[in-house]
């Protein structure tokens, strides 16, 4: 499985430690509506506050969901209580299909069938600071990023980018709102793809391998973004259910103590390397970060590549007609990788 469910299932299937702690939990409380805390719920909020906020010094506080749109929802809602009308989006992002994450979200086929989209949203080219410089100005209540653009065949912007966006968010007093609910927890070397270029977010969305499979997401602000969303503003039924708390505590404790980190980021860069090396003249290259990588082709024949994969007992994905994802679980060996780079000369040419 290079896919893991869509950069979801981050230590494989049926890990020993997330089995055993839904196992426990559901044996003890499922769930009990939002009226009432309960203990894994403030640690899960606690250890996200924390991991967000880094050693900034800043508060934190965190709102728990069931899903990467639901956090992007409630980021969003965070957005519209500065009082100020604008957002800036990137070209080629991808933040879910909600009508307010669709309406930060590019592609024009998940876009046009519910359109007009809410928001007033201003459009600019991923990676190129002097187009998002020229569009800023004092009614811009946020800048949505993507660290990498996952959906769009993992794509970096230019090494310094999101430091040049930060500065530009703090010169015209917005909000940069990162979307990491691709990229962080481990996906691409570090708790938050953002963190290992030095650069914090106002508010960040989390999801996909939090819960390592199961359904938790979160939304959490920093410093004076974290006193705009109170107690009423937004709400859910089931997100932050302490099962769903007691399984992403669960995963982080296992990413921590197994050392995924490191591994997710030297086993992408040595995957990276080990299929470039091949010398293929279908492949032009490999780009993106860690454990999520898009395997760029000289030809508009993913689909086809990633059919004759699934036929050789690969999982891997197609997010655009020239690119092949992987995104394979931070657990991932490269015994198991070496499987894949082995089969690729006959996969691309099949």
């Amino acid at each position: 499985d290079l896919l893991a469910g869509i950069a979801v299932n981050s230590l494989g299937h049926a890990h020993p430690r997330v089995v055993a702690a839904i196992t426990e939990q559901a044996g003890r409380l499922m769930h009990i509506s939002n009226l009432f805390a309960s203990e894994p719920q403030v640690a899960l909020g606690e250890r996200l506050d924390a991991l967000v906020a880094g050693d900034s010094g800043l508060p934190a506080r965190t709102f728990l969901t069931n899903s990467g749109t639901e956090a992007n929802e409630a980021a969003l809602k965070v957005t519209r209580l500065t009082g100020r009308p604008r957002l800036v989006a990137m070209e080629g992002s991808f933040h879910g299909r909600s009508l307010g994450a669709l309406s930060v979200t590019a592609a024009a086929a998940y876009r046009e069938p519910f359109e007009p989209l809410p928001g007033n949203v201003t459009w600019v080219p991923y990676g190129d600071l002097d187009a998002l410089a020229a569009v800023m100005g004092d009614d811009v209540a946020a800048v949505v990023v993507e660290p990498v653009q996952g959906e769009n065949g993992a794509i970096s912007p230019p090494e310094g980018w999101l430091a040049g966006v930060r500065a530009l968010c703090d010169e015209h007093g917005a909000l940069l709102w990162l979307d990491e609910v691709q990229t962080g927890i481990g996906r691409c070397g570090g708790w938050l793809a953002s963190a290992t270029e030095g650069v914090r977010g106002d508010v960040v969305t989390l999801a996909k391998g939090l819960g390592g499979g199961f359904p938790v997401g979160a939304c959490v602000a920093v410093g004076d973004a974290a006193t705009l969303l109170q107690a009423g503003h937004h709400g859910t039924t089931f997100g932050g259910n302490p099962l769903a708390a007691t399984v992403a505590l669960t995963v982080l404790d296992v990413i921590e103590s197994e050392g995924l980190l490191e591994h997710a980021r030297e086993t992408g860069d040595w995957l990276a390397g080990a299929i470039e090396g091949l010398g293929l003249s279908e492949v032009s290259h490999v780009r993106g970060r860690g454990l999520l990588r898009g395997v760029v082709l000289n030809q508009p024949n993913a689909r086809e590549v990633l059919a004759a994969a699934l036929e050789a007992g690969f999982i891997v994905n197609a997010p655009r007609p020239d690119v092949l994802r992987l995104a394979p679980p931070l657990v991932v060996t490269r015994d198991e990788l070496q499987l894949f780079v082995d089969a690729l000369p006959g996969l691309v040419r099949a």
